[in-house]
């Protein structure tokens, strides 16, 4: 279905039913909806489970204000809950969308009844200062885009196999850049510490080894809850869909209906 969000038409996928509270799947930068299939089967089982194209992805619209920061995409999240009559739910974040459950939770913390992050971003604002992303950035706003995409991506998926690989270079293919090179910048300054001291659900974040920064969110909020995942991509629940949605489960026995 799609909605009217705050700065444009959304795609989102409804379905489920059940007791506790509702899920919502938040994609990675250049990812989309489709991208939770195996965990939408999952949840509706026994809840319902939501999963939106944020703004500039998939199937929703770019944004016209041109707004690519975490908060604008939370406020796209918060446009679907309130299309869908949906006053609390459980956040369930990979990458990017990590860091839009974390901004989410920041702006409406009585909305967000726990926060599972995938993967997620670092905190920006404890990033400390390198002159090569900057480098980065400008070499994807130039002539040589696709070749460094591609492979900084190709290095993210080292350990997926090939259906993986194919589907997530598939979605970034679609994605236009001025989506991916904006919602990288625009992450620039976002301080995840002191939106996450807002949250006040149950809140755990699995990584990869890779995710090991000294600005990665379990290096940098106390007390956050960290379980790691080996011999996956960037995309775990890709990967192996079976071994996340069990701690999928784990995590939400932890949240109060």
């Amino acid at each position: 279905m799609n909605i009217e969000g705050p700065s444009g038409r959304l795609f989102v996928d409804d379905g489920g039913s059940g007791p506790q509270p509702p899920v919502v799947l938040i994609h990675s930068l250049a990812g989309r909806s489709t991208q939770w299939t195996a965990q939408l089967t999952h949840l509706r089982r026994t809840r319902r489970a939501v999963a939106l194209d944020l703004r500039g992805h998939g199937q929703s619209e770019p944004p016209s204000d041109g707004k690519l920061e975490p908060g604008a995409f939370a406020d796209d999240v918060r446009r679907v809950l309130d299309t869908l009559a949906i006053e609390r739910a459980v956040l369930v974040g990979h990458s990017l969308g990590g860091g839009v459950a974390v901004a989410f939770a920041g702006l409406w913390p009585e909305r967000a009844a726990g926060l599972l992050l995938v993967d997620p971003i670092d905190d920006p604002s404890k990033r400390p200062a390198d002159a090569s992303v900057e480098a980065f950035l400008r070499r994807l706003e130039g002539p040589d885009y696709d070749t460094a995409i591609a492979a900084y991506w190709t290095e993210l998926l080292k350990l997926a196999n090939e259906g993986v690989r194919e589907q997530v270079l598939a979605d970034l293919q679609i994605t236009p850049r001025t989506t991916v090179v904006g919602s990288m910048r625009g992450m620039a300054g976002f301080n995840a510490e002191a939106a996450l001291a807002r949250g006040r659900g149950p809140m755990l974040t699995i990584t990869t080894p890779l995710n090991d920064f000294p600005s990665s969110l379990h290096n940098v909020v106390a007390g956050l809850r960290q379980e790691t995942m080996t011999g996956v991509s960037h995309w775990m629940h890709l990967d192996r869909p079976g071994e996340f949605n069990a701690a999928l489960d784990r995590f939400l026995a932890l949240v109060r209906a």
